[in-house]
């Protein structure tokens, strides 16, 4: 079981994201993310959907998921938190904790070490009245796939 787990922390595709954009300068922050349904498949693939579960408590106001994987003859559970999203909160918060559970069991590990990406903006956030500043190529075009820009660039680590 040992080398099973293990194989958890193999890098798998991710995707990029803006994370923030610059008030002073034309910047955004970009992160890699992988997506729950992901860390599902991973689970999947490594231990057998039949030896994993998920589970989630409400405790103190704090949504906990746990991810179970049947080590043995036990299961062995691993806790974290999450976060709200922008568009679906609940949703996007019970997606964010899974996922953090899953990084303790190794999934998605590797992210922390493709570090943050800057990529040029259009304009400064201060200076844009109505919608977000969006992300431009060298030649000054709109940019509609991050993670096809960061990846047929370099861009990453």
């Amino acid at each position: 079981m040992e080398e099973k787990l293990k194989k958890l922390t193999k890098e798998i595709p991710c995707q990029w994201r803006v994370q923030s954009y610059s008030s002073n300068k034309p910047s955004a922050q970009c992160v890699a993310y992988i997506d729950a349904r992901d860390v599902m498949d991973l689970l999947d693939e490594v231990i057998g959907a039949e030896n994993w579960q998920d589970d989630y408590k409400l405790i103190d106001g704090k949504l906990l998921a746990g991810i179970g994987i049947n080590v043995g003859d036990q299961w062995v559970w691993k806790w974290d938190t999450g976060t709200e999203s922008n568009m679906e909160a609940e949703k996007g918060q019970m997606s964010d904790a899974f996922k953090r559970a899953g990084v303790k069991w190794g999934v998605g590990r590797f992210l922390y070490s493709k570090g943050i990406v800057y990529l040029p903006t259009n304009e400064p956030l201060d200076k844009v009245k109505k919608n977000y500043p969006y992300v431009i190529d060298k030649n000054g075009a709109k940019v509609w796939d991050i993670t096809k820009h960061i990846n047929d660039n370099n861009l990453s680590k």
